[in-house]
């Protein structure tokens, strides 16, 4: 019988070798085995073997990301081919994907043989640019943007939606998202937050001068086109807040949701989504997390340092 896969996804620069050691312990008692991809040799250390990008995907049953939201991102755009579960371990800062701290690594990795976790099926956006006779192909979990640089003018774009002139943008930036990206550029940008339940694609407009001013929330089979217009110089694509290629006037990017292209597991699904939820009604308050701090009580905020 073959051993039981985990495949690690490590944060690019900051430290994780501890809930990599973690793991090394485990896998010895749970009859795993660890694998990594090869650029990640230094990030993982000794015990874990090394493979390339198409034996990972081939060979993975889970994968642990290490680190935050991009990191877990990333892991779930390397098996898209295959989606199996990804468990997210927070390295990271606000982490809306990820739902363990490294502190908990250890009581949960028993659950990954078993199952016993729950999925959560995660949405993408497929994305073809075309420009200047070549096209492109991409995959995002969270949203696409296309976004002015600065002295370059703004961002102009023609909207159809299945063929059918819809309108047009010209503001800063335009922001397609998946349901669970709702919660990122295009919830900063004032547009909706959209449960991970429904499978739509929302659009919205940071910072409108003309044009479609306000969000377009879209079903799951239609089919988005946008052509960059004039007054478009210089503008970045930006994939899940990787700027992946540079547009202009005349560059066409299409976009289609590809239903369950991911999966998420999770191991308390309610209490990640009361985490959640914190974080977003925090994300509200226009306080910094040391101004945060000074609401806390001294005698709560003196325990809670003992306690930890």
């Amino acid at each position: 019988m073959a051993k039981f896969t985990v495949g690690l996804v490590p944060h690019p620069t900051k430290p994780v070798l501890e809930s990599i050691d973690v793991l090394r312990g485990w896998k010895k008692g749970a009859d795993a085995q660890l694998i990594a991809l090869q650029d990640d040799a230094a990030r993982v250390g000794d015990g874990v073997e090394l493979v390339d990008e198409a034996a990972f995907v081939q060979r993975v049953d889970v994968v642990v990301s290490l680190g935050g939201d991009g990191t877990m991102l990333g892991a779930m755009r390397l098996v898209a081919p295959r989606p199996v579960p990804v468990l997210g371990v927070n390295y990271g800062n606000v982490g809306f994907l990820v739902e363990i701290e490294p502190s908990e690594l250890a009581d949960t990795l028993d659950a990954l043989p078993s199952t016993d976790f729950s999925l959560e099926p995660h949405h993408a956006i497929e994305v073809s640019v075309a420009s200047t006779g070549f096209e492109s192909s991409f995959l995002a979990f969270n949203d696409l943007s296309v976004t002015r640089r600065p002295g370059q003018g703004v961002v102009t774009a023609d909207l159809e939606v299945d063929g059918t002139p819809y309108g047009y943008f010209k503001a800063d930036s335009v922001v397609a998202s998946t349901p669970a990206g709702s919660t990122a550029y295009n919830y900063a940008a004032g547009g909706p937050i959209v449960s991970p339940a429904v499978a739509a694609v929302v659009v919205t407009p940071v910072a409108p001068m003309a044009g479609i001013d306000r969000s377009v929330v879209l079903g799951p089979k239609e089919r988005l086109k946008f052509t960059i217009g004039e007054g478009t110089r210089s503008a970045a694509l930006e994939l899940d807040g990787r700027v992946v290629f540079d547009v202009s006037e005349g560059t066409v990017i299409k976009v289609k949701l590809r239903k369950d292209a991911g999966v998420v597991a999770r191991l308390d699904a309610g209490r990640h989504g009361r985490k959640g939820r914190l974080k977003l009604s925090l994300m509200d308050l226009p306080l910094r997390n040391d101004q945060l701090l000074e609401l806390v009580p001294p005698d709560v905020r003196a325990r809670f340092a003992r306690q930890h």
